[in-house]
């Protein structure tokens, strides 16, 4: 099967956006092939040919969403050889843009509701990245336990994703980078007093 086809790209699109909408009031482990293609308006045949059962569509669209996730994360370090917290320029945060983009996905995430699970795999990929990311740099070691710094830091982000969710999204991410960037400048400010 050509995955660049636009049936089939219309097809898996519409499948991504049902899965969403059902997602909202089940929990992933109720949601039937039947009832998804319902929402999507494909046959239960077109289904299978692109997955085993609705775990794999989530599967899929759990790891698209990851991977814009990191490629968000990474952008301030793309722009810039070496970050300095001092010298972040909001204009390369794109993580508040991810999460607009994919944000019918995030209000599931951040919903009281919701499975624990979504929000712990959103966590556990932020926590990676900074692992990735902080693990060369010198001042990794002056921490009793790197595991804690990070869990903390991986917190600090999804603290505000959670405050802008709870204002239903309504800043807008420009606002939200710069927000982020005036928390790790001052965060920086204080730590060479």
């Amino acid at each position: 099967m050509n995955e660049n086809d636009l049936r089939v790209i219309k097809t898996k699109s519409a499948l991504h956006k049902a899965l969403l909408v059902l997602l909202k009031n089940n929990a992933l482990e109720e949601i039937s092939v039947s009832a998804l293609c319902r929402e999507a308006g494909v046959n239960r045949g077109t289904f299978y040919l692109h997955y085993k059962e609705v775990s794999a569509l989530f599967d899929e669209h759990l790891r698209q969403l990851l991977n814009d996730l990191e490629q968000s994360f990474y952008e301030p370090i793309r722009q810039t050889p070496r970050l300095s917290a001092s010298e972040l320029d909001p204009s390369t945060i794109r993580i508040f843009h991810h999460v607009k983009k994919y944000q019918p996905f995030y209000e599931i995430v951040f919903d009281k509701k919701s499975s624990l699970s979504y929000y712990y795999s959103l966590f556990n990929k932020i926590k990676a990245l900074l692992q990735e990311s902080v693990a060369s740099a010198s001042n990794s070691a002056d921490y009793n336990d790197f595991d804690f710094m990070l869990s903390y830091q991986a917190n600090a982000i999804m603290g505000l994703l959670i405050g802008w969710s709870g204002q239903g999204f309504a800043a807008s991410p420009d606002y939200m980078s710069q927000q982020l960037a005036n928390i790790v400048q001052m965060k920086a400010v204080n730590e060479r007093k």
